[in-house]
């Protein structure tokens, strides 16, 4: 089965209004264009800096995940929402939210692994400082196969990819915003990695590249697919990346080479102390 997939790497600016209006013309593009699903990159709706978390915080349902519920019906579209910052009993947690072409909320992943990073002559950034871990892994069934999403540094965890894997998931997609630092260092390796570990087609969503933020996103939104070649990609600019996805390719490159058939579980397990 081929399925065609669209990604929208959109600039994030400091007006939520602007923000969906902007995710609107973006997945109605993608629609248009005949893609099944549509992914958002990270904090789609609220610029990625920790001052603007609490003031754009919504709890569920709200004014984006509504907006975005009923985006998704009228397209008749799978939407993966980026993520948005989400507040809940006091907490907040950079949450994403999967609609499907009903309208419907399929998928709902808070971020597990929280980016608390001081690299020497690079960035410095503590997302513990305003938000909280999410604690699920996150899997879901669609009409074409069982998708996963996790967020941006969540992709550094190679146990939390296998899992996923291991739950089903065909596809695995990863709002993310790599900076200036750890993007040219780490971002293709990264995503080529787990896509041909797991031998699934791999998305990473990236927001557009502005030089007038406070923190910068790498860009370079891409698709790889099971043998761990990048078959789509942006560059750092704001546009829309579409491509074509064939399902049975997954189950081919398994079947070539059989790497999750080969695991030694006995193996790998900790040893009781």
């Amino acid at each position: 089965m081929k399925i065609q997939i669209s990604v929208c790497q959109m600039n994030v600016s400091h007006d939520k209004k602007i923000n969906l209006a902007k995710s609107k013309d973006f997945i109605t593009n993608a629609a248009a264009a005949g893609s099944q699903i549509a992914v958002l990159p990270e904090m789609f709706n609220c610029p990625y800096e920790s001052s603007f978390f609490e003031k754009f915080a919504e709890e569920f349902p709200g004014p984006t995940t509504d907006f975005i519920s009923s985006l998704a019906k009228d397209l008749s579209i799978y939407i993966i929402g980026g993520s948005i910052p989400e507040k809940e009993n006091g907490k907040i947690y950079n949450t994403s939210y999967t609609f499907n072409p009903e309208g419907l909320l399929i998928g709902k992943h808070r971020k597990i692994h929280l980016f608390d990073v001081d690299i020497s002559g690079g960035i410095k950034f503590k997302e513990s400082d305003t938000l909280s871990h999410g604690d699920k892994v996150t899997v879901f069934e669609t009409k074409y196969c069982k998708i996963g999403v996790a967020i941006c540094y969540d992709m550094r965890f190679g146990e939390l990819i296998r899992k996923m894997t291991l739950l089903g998931a065909k596809i695995i997609a990863i709002p993310a915003a790599f900076n200036m630092t750890t993007g040219p260092a780490h971002w293709h390796l990264l995503a080529r990695t787990r896509a041909l570990d797991n031998q699934v087609y791999f998305i990473a969503a990236s927001p557009a590249r502005n030089e007038k933020d406070i923190y910068i996103s790498y860009g370079h939104s891409m698709v790889v697919d099971p043998w761990g070649k990048i078959i789509a990609e942006k560059d750092e600019k704001e546009g829309l990346l579409c491509c074509e996805i064939d399902l049975a390719y997954i189950e081919q490159i398994r079947n070539q080479l059989p790497l999750l058939k080969h695991r030694r579980d006995e193996i790998y397990k900790p040893e009781n102390p």
